[in-house]
């Protein structure tokens, strides 16, 4: 048994040293810290009792912390007066013929997550496999950047995804720049990111030329080094870090991981702890990327619909089980997460 934390796991940082204690319960008090949520001290502290002595609930006023766990979200409710845009139109742009399926992921997430509508944006050249494998996903043929943004000059257009797949260069960089044109909520992922990994200050200024527009970027460890190098090998805790790279970003940073961090430039951040080993698996990211997008469309602000997201992809894993998830599997789970949750 550990009290506060298990001897050698930094309360800060979650970080282990060599000859850390592994606990089968920690009992701390008032409130966890974020070594108690942040890997690997969370798997260290074994089960985590936060016990009561005496410290009142008004504190947390004075303190104003910053930092939260992750729990189950607000989701937007449905009006009986709504019709189908008033729900928003999200957008996910694909990459080329023989790399369809990653769209096809984020699309259908986007759409199972509540999205009014939904519509892939595709080459050319892909718009046949995209055809023969979707019903209710609409598709509009975009072969470049002037093509895109004529597509989402439809400001009913209202949440944009780029990067699943999509290709890394010089013409994915010109979409982004066509998305965060638009005046649509933008989430960056994969390819949309590391199409920047030599130039990312260029990405920042572009973010920057639209500060009233919501971008929310989801990097893994890899992608995150790319864009922020001297952030990601920083003493830092993961938490500071997504922290610092949402300030010089300008975005919502979805740092993705077994303890995803989601953070804002205002300095806030999340803790996510409910995904599943599981969840370690191709295709995954390109489903909580769509996720997002599909409540971005809704309205939610940046930050809450990344933590939102997060917890929902954790959930729909958690319900499938220990053994077998594709990321096919996750879409028609998060139907079950979203019906165990309070609505706004």
């Amino acid at each position: 048994i550990a009290i506060d934390m298990p001897s050698g796991i930094d309360g800060a940082t979650g970080q282990a040293r060599p000859q850390s204690f592994q606990a089968a319960l920690t009992v701390t008090f008032f409130r966890k810290k974020p070594g108690h949520v942040l890997m690997p001290g969370r798997t260290q502290c074994g089960e985590v009792i936060v016990a009561d002595i005496g410290i009142p609930v008004s504190v947390l006023d004075t303190i104003a912390p910053d930092l939260r766990e992750n729990s189950a979200p607000l989701l937007p409710a449905a009006s009986a007066e709504q019709h189908k845009y008033q729900r928003g139109h999200a957008v996910v742009v694909s990459g080329t013929a023989h790399q369809t399926g990653a769209a096809r992921l984020a699309a259908l997430s986007a759409l199972r997550v509540g999205a009014g509508l939904v519509t892939i944006a595709s080459p050319r050249a892909a718009m046949a496999v995209h055809e023969a494998h979707l019903t209710a996903i609409m598709l509009a043929e975009t072969d470049d950047a002037l093509a895109l943004g004529r597509l989402l000059a439809d400001r009913r257009k209202n949440a944009i995804c780029i990067g699943p797949a999509a290709g890394v260069g010089s013409a994915t960089r010109a979409k982004v720049r066509a998305c965060l044109a638009s005046g649509a909520s933008v989430v960056l992922d994969a390819d949309a990111m590391t199409s920047f990994a030599e130039v990312p200050d260029e990405l920042f200024a572009a973010i920057a030329e639209y500060p009233e527009r919501i971008v929310v970027m989801t990097p893994h460890k890899g992608e995150f080094a790319r864009l922020f190098s001297n952030l990601s090998e920083s003493a830092d805790s993961k938490c500071e870090r997504a922290i610092k790279a949402a300030r010089r970003s300008g975005a919502v940073i979805l740092l993705k991981g077994p303890d995803s961090v989601a953070a804002s430039p205002d300095g806030r951040a999340v803790v996510n702890t409910n995904a599943p080993p599981n969840l370690a698996t191709a295709g995954s990211g390109d489903v909580l990327a769509g996720l997002v997008t599909g409540l971005l469309a809704q309205g939610l602000p940046g930050l809450d619909a990344a933590a939102a997201a997060m917890w929902l992809h954790g959930e729909a894993a958690r319900k499938f089980g220990d053994f077998g998830l594709i990321a096919e599997d996750l879409p028609n789970l998060i139907c079950s997460g979203i019906a165990q949750n309070p609505l706004l």
